[in-house]
């Protein structure tokens, strides 16, 4: 399953298309967190958290492939998509990380922490005025 989601990062990160990059990123930082709870309900604690760094670095890839590509993020709808989509991550992210036992949760309240921090840094580009 790993080998799979390597797979489709490496699929993702072949699209040309920079903001379409950054959505299909997202989708599969979706499914990376859907298949994370699925593997901890099932009892698969390892390999859930592993798909949490997968989903880690499908965020990443979206906020860098925006940032490549050059636009106004004020003016880009892909902005605005991208920090919808992360702020419904991070609350699917906090109830996970209610759903985990105690010792788990400081690896999914990290990256909570991260995709806030993604999502708040797209944010201030949105609102932020040109001067």
């Amino acid at each position: 399953m790993l080998a799979c989601r390597a797979a489709d990062l490496d699929a993702v990160k072949s699209e040309p298309d920079l903001e379409k990059r950054s959505d299909r990123a997202l989708d599969l930082a979706d499914k990376s967190l859907s298949a994370s709870r699925d593997l901890y309900s099932a009892g698969d604690y390892k390999k859930a958290l592993a798909g949490l760094e997968d989903m880690r670095q499908s965020v990443d890839l979206a906020r860098d492939s925006l940032v490549e590509s050059h636009k106004s993020p004020s003016k880009s709808k892909y902005f605005k998509r991208a920090e919808l989509r992360l702020r419904g991550l991070a609350r699917r992210l906090e109830e996970f990380a209610r759903d985990c036992a105690l010792d788990d949760r400081p690896a999914v309240e990290a990256l909570v922490a991260h995709v806030n921090q993604v999502h708040d840094d797209l944010l201030s580009g949105i609102l932020e005025k040109k001067k």
